[in-house]
């Protein structure tokens, strides 16, 4: 029997996060291992008066590829997928892990390859967003690999992630709307800003070893268009996010972050004139550094982002999850999105998360801050304007 609030997601997902509407082509992509839930999104797009199709994405297969194709078999992209990504009115990825460390034993070389031959893929979607001709939403379903991941049990997983996307409520929609209108105030305030500031103190750990030597990072933000993401493009969803002109400084990103499914641990960067120009790692330094060296625009950065998922309290070893905890800002390095301004393109998009909230970072650790403009606008993860998020 179906799980009752897979129905509640796909009716939030088709009718509120994307707006189906009669006529439109719908793409739903996911593992078949989830086939609850693309049944239940596709029975919803149909009740829309949407043409569904679905299309699977397999962890196994990508794995197959990168471990025995040849050079030209690894950065082989499919004109199926081109076609499809160019023509859809609307398009709904369904992400569940069979494994979550798929690719950590895989060269970085292979996975850095078969990124960067998608770069055109990435750049196709987000034009389409940015003229209004693509619907796009991530929905992440709660399976056993992520569970383990979050070190949780099944259960106690799919609430933590059906509560972060408002499904206990009554309303979920109208409290999603309710977000949103927090969230405009947010972005109204800082589009009129020209530099954003985040800072966090040192901290060290157990015995005295230094954790990270702390972050001071600025953000030259001016003139740049600022989005509430508040369960469109991502469900779950809760963020403010831009473009940025410029960085400098140092971030010390206190969460593991995964791309491609590889964990890479204790990330310290440093910018000079909007570009990472030193890179380092506790974990897995080597796929790191290999990804900043992905193309021209990889070490650029496309993102820069302030979490307001207050539902979200507590990391889950999940950057889709995790950049959304309200109390937190996160970066990406990489392709940027063209509504806001930034024009950076690259084969990865890359979301790394800095916890501002004392003793969430680390046992001990203090609180950080945001500043606008030299106003401090946010002090240990807590917004200190009235009728903000939180």
């Amino acid at each position: 029997m179906r799980d009752p609030r897979l129905g509640k997601l796909a009716d939030v997902v088709v009718l509120y996060s994307t707006r189906v509407k009669k006529g439109d082509l719908v793409t739903i992509v996911g593992d078949t291992d989830c086939m609850a839930a693309v049944e239940a999104i596709f029975e919803s797009t149909l009740r829309a008066g949407g043409h569904p199709s679905f299309h699977p994405k397999c962890d196994s297969l990508h794995e197959i590829v990168l471990r025995h194709g040849n050079s030209e078999q690894i950065t082989h992209v499919s004109p199926f997928e081109e076609h499809r990504l160019a023509n859809c009115d609307v398009l709904i990825v369904l992400y569940y892990s069979r494994n979550t460390k798929y690719l950590g034993r895989v060269d970085p070389a292979k996975i850095a390859s078969a990124q960067s031959a998608r770069r055109e893929l990435f750049a196709l979607s987000t034009r389409r967003e940015a003229a209004g001709k693509l619907r796009y939403c991530l929905v992440e379903i709660p399976g056993h690999a992520a569970a383990q991941n979050a070190e949780m049990s099944l259960t106690d997983y799919e609430e933590w992630v059906y509560r972060a996307g408002f499904l206990h409520m009554a309303d979920p929609v109208g409290q999603w709307r309710k977000l949103h209108e927090q969230q405009q105030r947010v972005c109204e305030y800082l589009g009129s800003r020209s530099a954003l500031r985040f800072t966090a103190p040192a901290c060290d750990g157990a015995g005295g070893a230094r954790r990270h030597d702390g972050t001071d990072l600025t953000v030259n933000v001016s003139g740049r268009k600022w989005i509430s993401c508040a369960g469109a493009s991502n469900f779950p969803d809760g963020e403010v996010y831009t473009g940025p002109r410029g960085v400098e400084g140092v971030v010390n990103f206190t969460f593991t972050v995964n791309y491609r499914g590889v964990d890479v641990e204790g990330v310290r960067l440093k910018f000079k004139a909007g570009r990472v120009v030193e890179a380092s790692a506790s974990k897995n330094e080597e796929y790191l550094v290999k990804m900043l060296d992905l193309d021209e625009g990889a070490r650029g950065v496309g993102e820069i982002a302030i979490g307001t998922n207050y539902q979200l309290d507590e990391t889950s070893r999940n950057t889709f999850f995790d950049e959304k905890i309200g109390g937190t800002f996160h970066l990406a390095v990489g392709g940027g999105f063209p509504e806001t301004g930034n024009t950076n393109e690259s084969g990865i998009h890359w979301d790394m998360v800095c916890d501002l909230r004392p003793g969430k970072a680390f046992a001990g650790s203090a609180g950080g801050l945001i500043e606008a403009d030299g106003v401090v606008i946010q002090r240990d993860g807590r917004f200190l304007m009235e009728g903000w998020p939180g």
